[in-house]
Order: C-alpha cells, then structure tokens, then sequence
C-alpha cells in the first residue's frame, strides 16, 4: 500500500521563520530606541484541564492566554536573555541549513543557560512566537523510537527496507519530513510501550507471521517516534493499536500518543494520534488470562496519585470514557501488572495467543 501524507502540507519554510526573526528583532530595536520597553506575547495552550465544564476549550488548538514577557520585570530578564540566545542560534542553523540538538544549543552556552530545562522552555517559546514546529527551527533530539515489519521508506535519500527483515529493528527517522516513498503491506501498526515488548516480539518472529508494522518509543515517545507514526497513519490509513503495561505510566505513555502532551500542547494537532486503539492491557486481562496473584502488583502512593489526576483529565471524559473506566477499575483493584507477566505461561503467550486474540476479536477501545 501507498499513499499520501497532508499533516504537515501547511508547514513553514526556512524564508519565512527567517523574515518572522527579522521582524521580531527590528520590533525589539526600534521600541529600544523610542525609548519603549518592549514586550513580547506568548500563547499559551494546553490540551486538557482538570476542571471540564461548559467553558473547557482545551480540544480547539487554540491559545487559552497569552503570557507578556517585559524588560520592566526583573524576573523576565533572565528569560528573556535566554529566549534572544538561543534565537540566534535558530537564525544561524536556518541560515546555513545545518541542524542541531537541544543540548547542542545547552553546551554553547553552559554557563548562563544553567539547565536543560531553560533551554527547552525557550525553544517552545520560540515555536510560539514563530507558530512553527520545533523540527522547522531545525532542532532534533537524538532519535530513540524503533520499528520493525512490512515496510519500506526513504530519508533523505537512504532506502530503508524493513519488508527484507521483518523482524529486524530499524531506527525511527529522526528527519520525519524528509521521508518519502511509503510502502507497505501491513494489515495493521502496532505501537508497545516498551523495548523489552518489542524484542521479545522480534525474537517471537511476530511482524512476519502477522504482515505487521510494529514501533516503539522505549517508554514516553519522543517528538520524532509521534510524528513517524502520525506519517504512516495518514499515508497508510491501517488500524493503529497501541499496547501498554496495566499501571499508571503504561496509560499515561498510552495518552500521549492520542492526545498529545502539555509540554508541547501547542503542537498538538501535528503531534497527536486519534485514531491509535487502546489494545491493552486491562486489568481484567489479568483473570481472562488466569495471571497468578504473584504477578499482580500493588498500586503505589505515587501510583494512586498519579491515577487520580489523570482521571481528571477533561479529554478522558469527553473523549474516553471507557478509556477513563479501566483506569478507574486500577484504582478500585488497587493493583497492576506488566505486559511481560504473561510470559508464566509460555515464553511467546504475547505474541503467540495474546495480541492474536484481542485484534481477532474486536477487543480493543
């Protein structure tokens, strides 16, 4: 199967983030030189609340407020100072077409910009202001997805055949927009939380027996895995299941890939993917499948915590009901487990009757 992609057909080019720098600049200087102190409007968005009601508009994409950013404040210098530091960072990797990390751009600066994490926020801000992606500022992270099965694709230029080694892990595209020529003949995409789930599946020979595509992000997927899965989901339009350990991180790492996160909720609509099904695992699996008490695990103080604000979440309620139900179930039960537990049965149970029988069966949300 082939096909075409549109999720990024409205992206911005290196010229116009070049002109958008050089408008903000010369804003800057001029306010400074009428003697104005300039101020810098930053939206500010989030894809869900805790407390949903007829005024949530978390699922619009739109800013819920714009933060103002003023040389008056003194709290705002320090940011600012990093915001124009690593501005002109951006300016020179789209002026010379050349792409760095997030800690490439830490380590320019170690010592004024103190912590990855003041980075981080003000390349998002960036991203704001530019209303672009990070990736078109031409700041990568080092890839960590993996897949493997029935595909084959290009990246800028380098042919990657995943259907001659089904069962062999490839390294997801870091430059996601530069991948071209999309062909497979998958029956479905199967996304697993973690690595050790993805290698047994290799071991198990499981994408060539089932004509699947299965990826990992090796737990909480990074920007480049979310955005190579959002590609094959809008270019293949096969059924996208996602499975996850039966705790608290497993769901949250699980949300991700539908709904986005807070962190980068103002690219969520590039980032997100609805159409992902919820393949499991449920608590109830764990009496379906005749699981051991030994294997069931006590929820944590941390667990239950965690549990409960994400039953707070308005797109659980309003979009996933049965989603929220289950996480609820968790909470009731008091107990989890992982995906690997199914192996008291026989070694290949996930693979060999496990996964098998839920797609089979339609049971799934």
């Amino acid at each position: 199967m082939e096909g075409k992609h549109s999720r990024w057909s409205s992206q911005p080019r290196p010229c116009d983030l070049l002109r958008k720098i050089r408008e903000l600049t010369r804003a800057i200087v001029e306010d400074l030189s009428n003697g104005r102190s300039p101020e810098i409007l930053i939206d500010r968005f989030r894809n869900y609340c805790t407390k949903p009601d007829s005024n949530c508009y978390c699922s619009s994409d739109l800013p819920i407020l714009k933060e103002t950013l003023t040389l008056r404040r003194e709290s705002h210098l320090r940011r600012l100072d990093v915001l124009f530091r690593v501005l002109v960072i951006v300016q020179q990797l789209l002026q010379e077409n050349r792409h760095g990390s997030k800690r490439d751009i830490y380590y320019m600066h170690p010592s004024v910009f103190s912590d990855q994490s003041i980075v981080d926020r003000a390349i998002n801000d960036i991203c704001i202001l530019m209303q672009c992606s990070r990736h078109n500022l031409n700041v990568v992270s080092v890839g960590k997805g993996l897949v493997m099965g029935w595909l084959r694709f290009s990246e800028a230029g380098n042919m990657f055949d995943c259907i001659n080694r089904p069962n062999t892990a490839f390294p997801v595209p870091i430059h996601v927009e530069e991948v071209k020529d999309i062909v497979s003949v998958a029956k479905y995409i199967l996304v697993v939380e973690k690595e050790s789930v993805f290698q047994r599946l290799a071991n198990d020979q499981f994408c060539k027996t089932n004509h699947c595509i299965v990826i990992t992000g090796r737990g909480y997927p990074d920007i480049s895995t979310r955005r190579f899965l959002g590609l094959l989901v809008d270019t293949l339009h096969l059924p996208t299941y996602c499975l996850v350990d039966c705790d608290p991180y497993g769901f949250d790492i699980l949300s991700t890939y539908r709904f986005g996160s807070m962190q980068l909720a103002y690219d969520a609509k590039f980032l997100r993917v609805p159409e992902i099904l919820w393949l499991g695992g449920f608590l109830l699996d764990s009496e379906k499948y005749q699981l051991p008490q030994q294997c069931l695990l006590p929820l944590t103080a941390q667990d239950k915590r965690k549990t409960e604000a994400m039953l707070r979440r308005c797109y659980l309620q309003r979009e996933a009901p049965e989603w929220r139900l289950e996480l609820q179930l968790m909470l009731e039960r008091g107990v989890k487990f992982e995906l690997e537990a199914l192996s008291v049965h026989e070694l290949n149970f996930l693979s060999a009757v496990y996964i098998p029988s839920k797609i089979q069966g339609g049971v799934y949300i």
